[in-house]
């Protein structure tokens, strides 16, 4: 299968990075935050707005694409020794993961420590808060978490379960209720199949790419339907609880989140060979996914409780917008005040914390973000 293949692309030591995978990354660390935004400001306002119906149409597809894009380059170090597969696919998740763990627990602090008494008993309890995170995934850090997890079980079932097979059980597992079960199973149950899914036909990803740019009018026939079928799904209400809609019904869900991942593949190809403002922007969220990823959540937050606290008049449309915005633009300003300074530690990983010497052009590039594209190993 084509995930356990020599892949057809250059590795990055090679060429430049593929220009529309840095689009799909930032039309969806761009849909991650508006979801967590748009969500909490409506919260706040006590309403929704025209965001609402954006984030409700993209949720069948926007982590699953999410997940699919972070395996697409797995097939590049799968077959590598532990030492350099543990340091690029392990090793760079928990860094980021304990450290933003402790950074969004210490601004939490108040809360955390909230019901515990005396000096003594607030230390005890953020202690036991921060080793719960480490089998609890927290917070919006569980995606860097099972990132890490992800890559782990696809290594040790390399080569021992067919491919197929292991395709065909995290199809299962996606389908089966999991609600209620800890957050670490159900989120590998829903997801793993899409990260399995990239890693397994990245090469056929790979060329399907190829021919949206190359029959571009077709390809832009096939988003306009597909974007219908998933609007007709996503707002028909089923009348039960478990599911409000078609799109959330067992198997429907996998699908649709299967095609979703293909059509944002799809669109990211044709902004791609479009160009343009929006296309370079897009772009350049998607090289510093990591950055948006790891220091939304404070912009977003101090944001939010400054528009529900403001006593303005607002559309909850346009503050979520305002929100949005806000939470993507901020962590990309810091990431370049500090860049080059000892405070580069926050998105990038030090040396001191590799495995395997870090190649001397990865060490020049953009931060390593959600979606690594590992080198081979020296």
């Amino acid at each position: 299968m084509a995930g356990a293949t020599q892949p057809l692309r250059p590795h990055p030591e090679e060429a430049a990075r593929l220009a529309w995978v840095d689009v799909a990354k930032g039309l969806c660390i761009l849909l991650v935050v508006m979801m967590h935004s748009t969500l909490g400001t409506g919260e706040a306002l006590g309403g929704e707005g025209a965001l609402h119906t954006v984030v409700a149409f993209a949720k069948p597809f926007r982590i699953p694409d999410f997940f699919l894009l972070s395996g697409l380059f797995l097939g590049r170090v799968i077959d590598r020794d532990w030492r350099l597969f543990a340091d690029r696919r392990v090793v760079h998740f928990a860094y980021f993961y304990v450290l933003w763990v402790l950074i969004q627990s210490v601004f939490k602090a108040g809360l955390i420590t909230a019901d515990a008494v005396g000096t003594g008993g607030k230390l005890v309890a953020f202690g036991w808060h921060l080793a719960e995170a480490v089998v609890v995934p927290y917070s919006t850090l569980w995606f860097v978490y099972l990132l890490a997890v992800f890559s782990v079980v696809t290594k040790l079932l390399h080569r021992r379960v067919p491919p197929l097979v292991t395709l065909a059980v995290a199809a299962l597992l996606q389908m089966l209720p999991t609600a209620g079960l800890p957050l670490l199973v159900e989120e590998f149950c829903g997801r793993y199949v899409y990260f399995f899914g990239g890693y397994l036909f990245a090469e056929w990803i790979f060329r399907f790419a190829d021919r949206v740019r190359a029959r571009a009018g077709l390809a832009l026939v096939g988003l306009a339907l597909w974007a219908v079928v998933e609007a007709v799904l996503v707002f028909t209400p089923t009348g039960w609880p478990a599911h409000p809609s078609i799109a959330g019904l067992p198997g429907v869900s996998l699908v649709l989140g299967a095609v979703g991942a293909l059509a944002i593949v799809a669109f990211a190809n044709l902004m791609t060979r479009a160009g343009g403002p929006v296309t370079a922007a897009l772009r350049a969220c998607g090289q510093r996914s990591i950055v948006i990823y790891l220091g939304f959540f404070l912009p977003m937050a101090l944001t939010r409780t400054l528009i529900a606290k403001s006593g303005i008049a607002i559309d909850v449309g346009l503050a979520s917008l305002i929100v949005t915005v806000v939470a993507v633009t901020v962590p990309l300003a810091f990431e370049r005040l500090v860049r080059g300074t000892r405070l580069e530690v926050l998105f990038r990983r030090p040396t001191a914390f590799h495995l395997v010497p870090e190649p001397a052009q990865a060490r020049r590039a953009a931060p390593a973000g959600l979606h690594p594209e590992p080198a081979p190993a020296p």
